[in-house]
């Protein structure tokens, strides 16, 4: 159930600090907003490629509720076609943006798969890694999270889709490893975010399972993030463009948080902010 309260000031901490615990305690799932600084993402490549852009777009989604503002600087598109770019590349785009971001006074988190990026995104106000490959695809993640002791989302994720698997025991399979990885490097358990990776190495219809079953990842004791904005699976249901599934993100996102989801990672903050409010003051009624 999604019960509600007035936004508590117990989340509140020094600009730009987060206190994860205290976001998580709230009876109502925190709101990360989604800022691509790329050309090439799958849903609004190119948008906020321009620095003035990607600020404004950081405040306004501020202004809209957001918790946290995800950056990231390489498209990590779960459809494939992504072009991979350098560390230095990321850096170039993220240079102007992510410490102008950070002195808003809002969480920030770095979006990528590389190390010395989430490292140099550190030393400049970020304050949890997002990591789409759940520290398995680059060996110096885990250590580098440990060093660090900030909070990391781990990810589940697949070179490709397989129809055949049954994909909430891969899914479980996966967190596992990852956090085997992240105890051998000593992370502390506490400062980790489950997502099962909506639309990534999976087909549409094993997208909607994960979100079905999402209770089923509660058994690892861990709080749960879920990104299914704008994915495919919905346009599979009623035939749109990424910019077109706002309704059907909701209908996601909703379901997700009723099955136990603490953070939504979304594009379309305000919506999704009044979508989950409104739904947890009806459920508080009864």
């Amino acid at each position: 159930m999604i019960a509600t309260a007035s936004r508590s000031a117990a989340a509140a901490t020094p600009a730009g600090r987060l206190d994860l615990p205290a976001l998580l305690a709230r009876p109502w799932p925190a709101v990360m907003g989604v800022l691509n600084i790329t050309p090439d993402s799958f849903s609004d490549g190119g948008a906020f490629i321009a620095p003035e852009s990607a600020l404004a777009q950081a405040r306004r989604m501020i202004a809209e509720g957001a918790d946290i503002i995800d950056i990231g600087a390489e498209s990590t598109r779960p459809y494939g076609g992504s072009q991979p770019v350098t560390a230095e590349d990321e850096l170039r785009r993220l240079e102007p943006v992510l410490p102008e971001v950070v002195a808003l006074g809002v969480p920030v988190s770095i979006d990528s798969m590389k190390p010395a990026v989430v490292a140099w995104a550190l030393d400049r106000g970020a304050v949890i890694a997002n990591d789409v490959w759940g520290l398995q695809r680059d060996g110096g993640m885990a250590g580098l999270i440990a060093e660090r002791n900030v909070p990391v989302v781990v990810m589940h994720n697949r070179d490709g889709a397989d129809p055949a698997i049954d994909i909430m025991a891969d899914i479980a399979a996966f967190l596992a490893r990852s956090l085997d990885i992240a105890s051998s490097a000593g992370i502390a358990r506490e400062r980790i975010v489950l997502d099962p990776g909506i639309g990534f190495g999976k087909t549409p219809e094993q997208s909607m399972t994960a979100l079905a079953h999402l209770a089923e990842l509660k058994s690892f004791g861990l709080p749960i993030l879920v990104g299914a904005s704008r994915k495919r699976f919905i346009s599979t249901v009623t035939p749109s463009e990424p910019q077109q599934r706002l309704g059907g993100s909701i209908a996601a996102h909703l379901i997700a948080a009723q099955n136990g989801a603490n953070i939504i990672r979304a594009h379309d903050v305000a919506e999704t902010v009044q979508a989950l409010r409104v739904a947890a003051a009806i459920e508080d009624r009864k």
